[in-house]
């Protein structure tokens, strides 16, 4: 039996008054309400999770500082992904501030949003990734297929950040379409770089509302072929998931996903990768 810790590596809250979720439009009119600790607890309680990693959902820092003030009074969020102006020659120092609370274990830009496919590999924000991994934190890659290219590139050029795609990069396969041979040579390539995870989350979201076991399989057994387990993290993108499908859901699929590998190779992905990865304390 192994005793590595539960965690949830990828979930989000949100205070609609605050006004920065620009993405939030009628399409996501389902989630468009507050989302606060306690309304995840009981999912957590239920499943056995020790604490969960709260990731960024607006591109502002006062967003960010609003995750660390959940944080401090949330026992079970053991870490905050934020977000920062990559591209800001001040970044170096808000990240510095920022890391007055040891909640905070890196940034996610929203690239999926970014029109320019290399955005992040401009000179600007490649210096601000350097300043990132010297400061010990983490980058989360929201990316999508037209993104691995790039990726790859910036991390093989800076192999001292620690880097997590978030959703497998989110494949295209909604109504039941193959992610395609880009998306599993890339993300191949990508796995041969040893500072890049991968996060298994996000999916039921790209498969649409009839995902399944059957429907994900072909995405989740190339991601744990090449990275492995201890590279993998299980996420469950809530409350997004809430517009394909529950907590308890995601968890039961996945599980059945992951019932051909090893106990331990479970314990990794659904806790010992992410608490490695981000620096997780648990006590």
């Amino acid at each position: 039996m192994s005793s590595l810790p539960k965690i949830d590596a990828h979930q989000h809250f949100w205070q609609i008054s605050r006004g920065d979720y620009d993405w939030m439009t009628d399409d996501v009119a389902a989630i468009r309400h507050d989302i606060f600790p306690p309304d995840l607890l009981p999912l957590l309680e239920k499943h056995g999770l020790a604490g969960t990693v709260v990731v960024q959902a607006a591109a502002t820092v006062t967003e960010t500082e609003f995750l660390l003030g959940l944080a401090k009074e949330t026992p079970f969020i053991k870490g905050v992904v934020g977000w920062v102006d990559l591209e800001d020659p001040s970044c170096p120092d808000v990240l510095d501030r920022l890391m007055a609370s040891a909640a905070f274990k890196g940034v996610r830009p929203m690239l999926q949003d970014i029109k320019d496919t290399n955005w992040i590999a401009r000179p600007a924000v490649v210096g601000n990734l350097v300043a990132l991994a010297e400061r010990g934190l983490r980058l989360d890659a929201l990316v999508v297929p037209r993104h691995l290219d790039v990726l790859a590139r910036v991390a093989a050029d800076l192999p001292q950040l620690p880097i997590v795609i978030d959703h497998c990069a989110k494949p295209v396969v909604a109504k039941g379409a193959d992610a395609g041979d880009y998306w599993r040579d890339q993300m191949a390539r990508l796995a041969e770089l040893p500072n890049l995870m991968c996060k298994i989350s996000g999916l039921a979201n790209e498969a649409g509302p009839d995902w399944n076991a059957d429907v994900l399989r072909p995405v989740i057994d190339h991601v744990v072929k090449h990275f492995g387990s201890e590279r993998i993290m299980w996420g469950s993108d809530w409350p997004v998931l809430n517009l394909a499908g529950d907590y308890d859901q995601w968890r039961a699929v996945t599980d059945q996903l992951f019932a051909d590998l090893q106990e331990q190779e479970r314990a990794e992905i659904y806790g010992g990768t992410a608490t490695r990865f981000y620096g997780l304390e648990l006590s």
